[in-house]
């Protein structure tokens, strides 16, 4: 990677020509687009949440290919977005977290956490205005912060309902209900929008998992945070993105294109799906996902990469490696052609 510093000075907004440059220098392998990607992505995930769709739809339209129907990012010219200032104590607790190593699920959410306590003070309001101008998530102007959900009562449904399969996930997997203790991380604090949302995210990420048919393998985690961040403008999943993509840049930098699919495919997934945080989901524990995803026109992630990549290569045999290893090699190819097989 080039000079940190000098990357620090280049964070900021990309207008979508240059981000369509930065994509194709990364198909020809070249570290400048990568890096020129990253800093859009850390200027949307800690200083400009505003600035988080007009980034990804243009990554992902430069990346897979141009969607019809979606709705524009937005009206407003980028350039005239608030943003926070950037600060060295928060570049030193963000270069800490990258240069951390052991990077597993429990960690990885501690440091992007703290991260979260290193930006200026100033992106809590602005977090908390694009929380509420997001059209996924209007719930949080009317509804109620939700009740916990009864374990108990998930394993009364019937045993082809979301309920039970839900129930079965939680115990079957050690599963914690809610993911955090929102009493514990303080979310009460939290502004009105900012508030509903973390809450309900943290309740609902399992059932979003299922009814958006994302599995509970690693890569699908790194997946379903790209989900979430298309449907609700979830802050934290843009800090987690960013962190995950500036770690395979500086660590794993041939894994940087695999990683970059992935995480768009799930967000044009994201964009793509009616918005989650709607529905009352506790009306439908009775229900199939099947019956569910019908009603609510769901259609459930699908990828073009392996769901279980991450945990062939952290522990599979020397076979399952090597015949791995050979299909993501052709899709490499594939990638850096141009030619996305996402819509093959």
């Amino acid at each position: 990677m080039q000079n940190r510093q000098v990357f620090e000075g280049t964070v900021g907004m990309l207008d979508d020509d240059s981000i369509a440059g930065a994509v194709a220098k990364i198909r020809q392998n070249d570290a400048a687009g990568r890096e020129q990607i990253l800093a859009a992505v850390c200027w949307a995930a800690f200083a400009c949440p505003q600035a988080i769709t007009p980034i990804f739809d243009a990554l992902a339209k430069a990346w897979l290919g141009a969607e019809k129907g979606l709705v524009p990012a937005m009206a407003a010219e980028p350039d005239n977005l608030p943003s926070a200032p950037l600060e060295s104590s928060f570049w030193q607790a963000f270069w800490s977290v990258i240069d951390q190593k052991n990077f597993d699920a429990i960690s990885i959410t501690a440091a992007v956490a703290g991260l979260g306590g290193a930006v200026h003070s100033s992106m809590l309001a602005l977090s908390e205005a694009a929380a509420a101008q997001h059209p996924g998530a209007s719930a949080a102007k009317t509804r109620p912060v939700p009740g916990h959900t009864d374990l108990k009562a998930l394993a009364t449904t019937p045993k082809n309902s979301l309920g039970y399969t839900l129930h079965q996930m939680v115990v079957d997997n050690g599963y914690d209900l809610e993911v955090l203790d929102r009493d514990a991380i303080q979310l009460s604090e939290l502004p009105p929008a900012l508030r509903y949302l973390n809450v309900r995210i943290l309740q609902m990420h399992d059932v979003w998992h299922l009814a958006a048919g994302y599995s509970t393998s690693g890569s699908h985690e790194i997946a379903i945070s790209a989900f979430q961040l298309a449907q609700f403008g979830h802050n934290y999943s843009a800090m987690f993105l960013a962190v995950v993509l500036m770690k395979s840049h500086v660590g794993t930098p041939r894994s940087f294109t695999l990683l970059l699919q992935l995480i768009l495919e799930a967000w044009r997934h994201g964009r793509q799906v009616p918005a989650m945080m709607e529905i009352e989901w506790e009306a439908e524990w009775q229900h199939s996902i099947e019956d569910i995803r019908k009603r609510y026109d769901i259609k459930p992630y699908r990828s073009v990469l392996p769901a279980n990549m991450l945990e062939v290569f952290g522990g599979g045999s020397w076979w399952q490696r090597l015949r791995l290893g050979w299909q993501l090699s052709r899709l490499l190819k594939q990638l850096k052609s141009g030619q996305n097989p996402y819509y093959a």
